[in-house]
């Protein structure tokens, strides 16, 4: 039985799985669920989950969260506070833990559960954008399995040979479906509003991941995320447009094969991969009916419409700490978009300056990575406040 931590658990990643899990009691145990302020369903988790630690990160959450215990026979060891998560991360008797904690916030956990020897479910993207090479490395040092939950990455795993001996590929080719703004006039771009820009046409996701994937950001991620990954060169790495998002990923190979992962668009289908791997189990999600479907489209990507797409590609080629302070420009302006501060398409103009201005270094170690994040939160900041104007 494999004993598994959520860390995100409340998140829709962390939702779904659980439901998997829920489907296989006789093959995993929760050790361990976290969330950030969400304690209402966080309850709900353990009451039914029943796991041993339960982490808030709120730490004005942590007593309300306890108290909700009162009059059950069951009661979880409590642990609040950022660094809890990393008690959450690498406790003994985990043997896997889904990094499912969006941005920067579930870095540390990540690389705690990588020092640790745990087999990591990577659903954090963020952490090998911010910090791949030393996130491989820890890994590798310590015998962590990273298994990606990135339905992209996820598919593309599966489309390699099983085993270290993995032969030569010609290039990983990464579908998009474009988000919500595929065929939207670009004179329209200039107002389009944070409730259009989070509603997606093929998955249910948070905020930021919405408004990534209709500015592209998000496939911009996951480029780098292929990199660092499964390493290989920027240059190695195509995106392509696929609105209907049913095949996932591809690998193609120098004998002119190319190998494609399809399923419909759940993300239970990689959880349950990862759970389960090297073995498979049932995920809840219908196998793919491909003459209900009919037509598949490929287009390529339209760097004018999405440029930070283009971004993404020029941070990975300059390579050292760009992707760290892409990732954190990013976030800063997405945040101030959701909060309407600035337009939809002031996000590439604030992403773009700060990867202008802020010196790129090598990245060792977790102290650099914290160090460039937070400059470029800061440089991300001013510029807003100092160059933009929501009109």
């Amino acid at each position: 039985m494999k004993k598994v931590s959520i860390l995100g658990a409340t998140g829709s990643v962390g939702v779904n799985t659980l439901d998997v899990i829920e489907r296989h009691p006789e093959l995993f145990s929760v050790i361990a669920l976290t969330a950030n302020e969400n304690i209402d369903l966080l309850y709900e988790q353990c009451i039914k989950f029943r796991p041993k630690l339960a982490v808030v990160v709120n730490t004005t959450l942590a007593d309300k969260f306890i108290a909700k215990f009162n009059g059950e026979q069951y009661k979880p060891e409590l642990a609040s506070g950022k660094d809890a998560l990393k008690l959450a991360a690498s406790y003994d008797e985990i043997d896997c833990v889904m990094a499912a904690i969006v941005g920067a916030a579930g870095l540390p956990a990540t690389l705690e559960a990588a020092q640790a020897g745990k087999n990591i479910l990577l659903a954090n993207k963020e952490a090998l954008v911010m910090s791949g090479d030393l996130l491989m490395k820890i890994a590798k040092q310590n015998n962590s399995q990273l298994l990606p939950i990135d339905s992209e990455h996820n598919a593309v795993f599966q489309c390699l040979p099983i085993g270290n001996d993995r032969c030569e590929i010609e290039k990983i080719i990464l579908t998009a479906s474009g988000g919500p703004f595929l065929t939207k006039s670009l004179a329209e771009f200039e107002e389009i509003t944070p409730e259009q820009a989070c509603v997606h046409p093929n998955w249910e996701m948070g905020k930021k991941i919405s408004v990534d994937s209709a500015t592209m950001m998000n496939k911009g991620l996951e480029l780098i995320e292929a990199c660092k990954l499964f390493d290989v060169n920027v240059k190695d790495v195509e995106i392509v447009i696929h609105p209907q998002s049913i095949v996932h990923s591809l690998v193609a190979y120098p004998d002119g094969s190319v190998l494609a992962h399809m399923a419909y668009p759940d993300m239970r289908v990689p959880i349950a991969h990862a759970l389960a791997w090297p073995q498979r189990i049932n995920s809840g999600v219908d196998v793919l009916n491909l003459t209900e479907i009919g037509a598949l489209e490929f287009s390529k990507p339209d760097y004018h419409r999405f440029p930070c797409l283009q971004l993404a590609y020029d941070a990975m080629a300059a390579q050292q700490s760009a992707t760290t302070v892409l990732n954190a420009a990013n976030e800063v302006a997405v945040n101030s978009f959701l909060n309407e501060k600035i337009r939809f398409t002031d996000i590439s103009s604030v992403i773009d300056a700060t990867l202008q201005d802020i010196e790129h270094v090598v990245v060792d170690e977790l102290d650099v990575v914290l160090e460039k994040d937070q400059q470029a939160r800061s440089y991300a900041q001013s510029f807003i406040r100092d160059s933009l104007v929501r009109h």
